[in-house]
């Protein structure tokens, strides 16, 4: 396991700091019932008027899906993903209407409240031992036709689930990059009044 190097600079709850995205995964399977708790607490993300436009495909590793899940990631995706646990693809519903109502219209924050459930997935197999990596090298007109996505769902990034593992399982030069990465300063990106680049 990786040493975690991260600091903050504010009192940030540790489950924050132990959420990363390792590609060295032990081949262990995620039970249904672990996918289950973690699709779970997805659900509680908010969303613009409650509309939850996320949808969730999953494969889990061994299953007569998992190859088929497998190929629709690019090559050097592939390369590692194969020792997950669990590929899931992540959609949301680019429409919303009001409840009752079959007067659709573009949502302007599909992808915004997807992110939102893919988040709190993270966290919640974070607790739960497991480590995420959401990666958009996808095939995603591939993934479309294979998947029977409608159009007016968009394919928002592919997650791999699973146990960490051990970084030999990695050719050697990603071995060296299997460490928590750090982030930008809070005055970076956070700003009173006008954009500020």
């Amino acid at each position: 396991m990786a040493t975690n190097p991260r600091a903050v600079t504010r009192a940030v709850d540790s489950l924050f700091l132990e959420r990363w995205s390792p590609r060295a995964f032990d081949s262990s399977a995620v039970p249904q019932d672990d996918l289950d708790t973690i699709f779970d607490a997805a659900r509680w993300a908010p969303s613009a008027f409650n509309y939850q436009p996320w949808r969730f495909l999953y494969a889990h590793r061994d299953s007569a899906d998992w190859s088929r899940f497998l190929e629709l990631l690019a090559p050097f995706n592939q390369s590692w993903v194969q020792n997950a646990g669990a590929i899931v693809f992540i959609l949301s519903d680019t429409l919303m209407a009001a409840p009752g109502s079959d007067d659709f219209k573009p949502s302007h924050s599909h992808s915004f409240d997807a992110g939102a459930a893919w988040a709190l997935l993270a966290l919640q197999a974070t607790r739960l031992g497991y480590h995420t990596h959401g990666m958009t090298g996808v095939d995603f007109d591939k993934a479309r036709a294979e998947l029977a996505v409608p159009e007016r769902f968009r394919i928002e990034a592919a997650v791999a689930i699973g146990r960490q593992g051990d970084k030999a399982v990695l050719p050697e030069a990603l071995q060296a990059r299997e460490e928590p990465s750090d982030r930008k300063p809070i005055e970076a990106f956070a700003h009173s009044g006008n954009f500020a680049g």
